[in-house]
């Protein structure tokens, strides 16, 4: 009786540590997320943008209950992610769940109000296939939300899958919270000095530069604007180096622009310096934006141009928004014969041009800003942190390359999707058509920029034996043919140390040429090289007499293939292209020359004939030497190359972006605009995990195994447990024939 007491006590007490455990547990959240990419936690992005809320954040999430596999898993991982966010997000985060599930008798009043509400919204039923009783069934489901942030609501309509959903989701928050949370949250203000001097004041006139004295104030209205707009974080002053006597120093600290002239007697100016630029700073990060620029061209010598006080309002508020982590923008060449960003027109009889990019620049332009520049007809913005340019087939002149290689030393980097060959079909400007592409190389002048900071491009194309298969029809035969030409990448040729190359397994490219890395040259310039990825060690290259028809191609001897280098960043402190020369000159088009040429008005026999005419004549401006115009080498940028454009084009990336290619390149765009974070949680749900490849005698022996191997292992245990078992009847009978012995 005693023993039975003691058995119900404990049966209680158990119960009472249960009830206790499950009480605490609903107070103390704790869980481990084991999976290898920390697929079930918030990454650092996410954890970063929801805790830096400063005002209420609502999602408000329609989805229907009790749905079938695997939708009914989605639905698990949304309360999960949203229990993360909330426990990250603080008072600021708020999510409801809303029952627009129907029931026996009908919509009841709370579903009925909610599914309006979601149709407000926008959200509207998406139809699923489920299979039940071992039939394709359809049915209306809801699996849509919306992000509330103000007056300001993004919708995501269809949540079908986890794949990407906290990508989706973080940023579609970034998005609706940045700017507003940034510059509440910006510890310390926005540092923007005028520097100009007084003193050129008196021979701006003489420069073309008549409003130059009134510059200041009118850039004090346009920073009051700017910082009415901005909850006024920009702290503006205005320094004259004259009044201060400092413009050496400031100078060589901002390697500002400075202006040097003799005495101009005949205009009573005397000689001097002056100095003038903006200067942006936030904590490290510093922007140089210029007053006065300087062009040489040809004929007509040097000119002046002073910045547009009207057009300096969007450049300030754009350089102020990229520094503090704002609406990045980022420039595309849109000229020299690049790919097209968006739809290109219509082609020969009215057939559509099959290059198109809308895939990349839907997906880009979720994050960036995109601005297409000409370097035809302007200078590439400062500020700027990334510029690409994909496949340029029209040569650059020397000052579009200055341009280019200035902006890498003023801090953007660079991203170069550059093309061995430009793809022509043979009498196509004769009307003819028929006939094989014809290869002819392309010589733009940009290798000469990338060999002089260590990049090499080879004019040929790689074949790999490692490519793309493509399954012929039966009338040809059937079977597989292999592609070459677009060789497939495996993991073992691809560098995952970098934390946005994480969990990128496999790519595929097209016409793709090799790189070659100048280590040495690198290493004494302290420039970082990273390989990316590259070849099997089963490609080779073919160089001239290019034929890509695979019914053409033949791989060579064993010995003369190899592994190729592919793709490569290139990060440190880069030196100019240009340093110790002379600027280049301004190119003008053919019309301007002629007008130029017409005038000739700086000439010295102009000048003469004016003199002895009485007319009034300006001074020579070749006198007026000017200093930092060239930036030499100063900040730390990043050079990204791949000489494979194809990669780029809607049929190499998927609209969704959820592809180990389209991955790869977002990732190297964030990288380059040092999104790394944002990179990282991207590449987290990548799902292609190929296997590794593996000898023939290796799979016979991992077939053997697993068919023959596991049953005789579970034989073993079970006759290792046979004699365990055995030899314990044996001890225990030996031991009691022992005891009766002694007995």
């Amino acid at each position: 009786m005693k023993n039975q007491k003691q058995i119900y006590f404990k049966f209680m007490i158990y119960v009472i540590v249960i009830v206790l455990v499950n009480l605490v547990s609903t107070t103390l959240f704790f869980r481990a997320d084991l999976t290898r990419d920390r697929v079930y936690s918030l990454s650092t992005a996410s954890r970063t943008v929801v805790s830096t809320l400063s005002e209420p954040l609502t999602i408000k999430i329609f989805f229907s209950k009790n749905l079938p596999v695997p939708y009914n898993n989605t639905e698990r991982y949304l309360h999960d992610l949203m229990e993360e966010y909330a426990s990250h997000g603080g008072k600021f985060f708020n999510y409801t769940f809303n029952d627009v599930t129907p029931q026996e008798a009908g919509l009841t009043d709370e579903a009925d109000r909610n599914r309006r509400l979601a149709e407000d919204y926008g959200i509207s039923p998406v139809q699923i296939r489920i299979i039940e009783n071992d039939e394709v069934k359809f049915q209306q489901a809801y699996m849509g939300l919306v992000i509330i942030h103000g007056d300001m609501i993004e919708k995501v309509p269809a949540i079908t899958a986890t794949d990407g959903l906290e990508y989706k989701l973080t940023t579609a928050i970034q998005k609706l919270n940045n700017k507003v949370s940034t510059l509440l949250s910006l510890k310390e203000k926005v540092r923007l000095r005028m520097y100009l001097s007084s003193s050129l004041f008196a021979v701006a006139p003489f420069m073309g530069l008549d409003s130059l004295s009134s510059l200041p104030e009118q850039i004090t209205k346009v920073v009051q604007e700017l910082n009415t707009k901005n909850l006024g974080v920009m702290d503006f002053k205005y320094v004259d180096p004259t009044k201060e006597n400092n413009l050496d120093d400031i100078a060589k600290r901002y390697n500002l622009m400075t202006l040097k002239w003799p005495d101009l007697e005949s205009k009573n100016v005397h000689a001097g310096t002056g100095g003038a630029g903006l200067i942006m700073e936030y904590g490290e990060k510093r922007a140089e934006i210029p007053l006065i620029s300087s062009v040489n061209l040809p004929i007509i010598g040097t000119t002046y141009q002073m910045t547009d006080p009207t057009m300096l309002a969007d450049l300030l508020s754009d350089t102020m928004e990229q520094m503090i982590g704002i609406n990045q923008a980022i420039g595309y060449l849109g000229d020299h014969g690049t790919l097209p960003l968006s739809m290109p027109g219509m082609g020969m009889m009215g057939q559509q041009q099959q290059t198109t990019m809308n895939a990349f620049n839907n997906l880009v332009s979720q994050r960036y800003t995109i601005k297409e520049i000409s370097l035809a007809d302007e200078e590439i913005p400062e500020g700027l942190n990334t510029l690409i340019i994909a496949r340029p087939t029209e040569e650059f002149t020397d000052f579009e390359l200055f341009q280019i290689d200035q902006a890498l030393m003023k801090g953007t980097n660079l991203a170069i999707f550059p093309e061995a060959f430009n793809e022509t079909m043979p009498g196509q400007s004769a009307g003819f058509m028929g006939g094989g592409p014809v290869y002819v190389p392309i010589d733009t002048g940009l290798s000469r920029l990338l060999e002089h900071y260590g990049v090499k491009l080879s004019s040929s194309y790689v074949m790999d034996e490692a490519c793309y298969k493509q399954m012929l029809p039966q009338n040809r035969g059937g079977g597989e043919q292999n592609i070459y030409f677009a060789p497939m990448i495996d993991g073992a040729n691809i560098d995952n140390t970098p934390d946005y190359m994480n969990n990128i397994k496999g790519l595929v490219t097209m016409k793709i040429s090799p790189l070659t890395v100048d280590a040495e040259k690198l290493k004494k310039s302290g420039i970082k090289a990273t390989t990316l990825f590259s070849s099997s060690d089963k490609a080779w290259e073919m160089k001239n007499n290019i034929n890509l028809n695979p019914m053409f191609i033949s791989p060579p001897k064993d010995g003369e293939k190899r592994s190729f280098d592919l793709a490569c960043m290139l990060e440190g402190d880069f030196s100019s292209y240009f340093a110790g020369q002379e600027i280049p000159q301004k190119t003008l088009p053919e019309n301007e020359v002629a007008e130029g040429d017409l005038m000739d008005s700086g000439s010295d026999k102009a000048q003469a004939n004016d003199a002895d005419q009485g007319v009034k004549t300006s001074p020579d401006l070749s006198k007026i030497q000017a200093s930092n115009t060239l930036v030499e080498g100063r900040k730390a940028g990043k050079i990204f190359v791949m000489a494979c454009s194809s990669m780029l084009e809607d049929n190499m990336l998927d609209s969704e972006g959820r592809s180990t290619n389209a991955t790869f390149v977002l990732n190297v765009i964030d990288h380059l605009n040092g999104q790394d974070d944002i990179a990282v949680m991207r590449s987290k749900n990548q799902t292609l995990n190929p296997l590794d490849p593996t000898l023939p005698v290796m799979r016979n022996v991992i077939k053997t195994v697993n068919i023959a191997g596991l049953p005789i292992l579970v034989i073993l245990f079970g006759f290792s447990v046979w004699m365990r078992r055995r030899s314990r009847k044996q001890r225990i009978k030996n031991l009691f024939s022992t005891d009766q012995k002694e007995s």
